[in-house]
């Protein structure tokens, strides 16, 4: 599963592909529209998703690795809405990733994390290719 081309924007809602690399910002395609723009990296601080890891009590676990064990249970166990109760999510997340670290991770981290996986999954983009 190779998430490392998708690009989360600090003030912008959704998930991005990144079209072009420039010297003042990054050209990016909205995944849900299609439509294509110039993002300032004055203005706006980029975040790939293969970047991205989630603290355990451990380590950390890399995000591509979550996404990897929601798909595998996702039949059985199924994410819940991101907008949920906290205690819901939680729930669902120490299922998931049952080392995860509940002091460093808040609900917050976890509402991305499975509004993104639903999306890329409602989207058809989480494929079983490997990294």
């Amino acid at each position: 599963m190779n998430i490392d081309e998708f690009i989360a924007v600090g003030g912008k809602s959704g998930l991005f592909k990144m079209i072009n690399n420039k010297t003042s910002g990054l050209v990016l395609e909205d995944i849900s529209t299609g439509k294509k723009r110039f993002y300032s990296a004055m203005r706006h601080q980029f975040t790939p998703l293969g970047t991205i890891s989630i603290y355990t009590m451990v380590d950390s676990e890399p995000l591509s690795k979550v996404f990897r064990n929601m798909m595998d249970q996702y039949d059985d166990n199924p994410p819940p809405p991101h907008k949920d109760k906290p205690e819901v999510l939680f729930e669902y997340f120490e299922d998931v990733l049952p080392q995860f670290d509940n002091t460093k991770v808040n609900v917050g981290d976890i509402r991305k994390i499975i509004k993104w996986f639903t999306f890329l999954h409602q989207e058809g983009l989480l494929g079983e290719e490997e990294e």
